[in-house]
């Protein structure tokens, strides 16, 4: 059912988090092509470093930072299904 279905989406985006982190990006910014996404991983641990257009700095940072917060506490959910850790930094 639905919730399958959801759980299966979940699933999906706890195994890519540099996609869902491409994703999530790409649906704030102005130039989705300027958006870039590095991974490094050790062990269970996942840094991800964003890299968005300049123009676009400030849309995925938000005021005083809530939107990075958003996405840095969505991405640690989303990495916390699998049992790993990731830390997210915006260049």
């Amino acid at each position: 059912g639905a919730f399958a279905d959801a759980k299966a989406m979940v699933k999906a985006m706890a195994a890519d988090l540099k996609k869902t982190l491409t994703d999530i990006a790409r649906g704030i910014v102005d130039d989705p092509d300027g958006v870039t996404v590095t991974e490094t991983v050790d062990g269970d641990s996942v840094c991800l470093e964003l890299s968005v257009s300049e123009g676009d700095v400030g849309k995925v940072i938000g005021r005083h930072g809530r939107i990075a917060k958003a996405i840095r506490l969505l991405m640690k959910a989303t990495a916390g299904l699998d049992g790993r850790r990731v830390s997210v930094d915006i260049k």
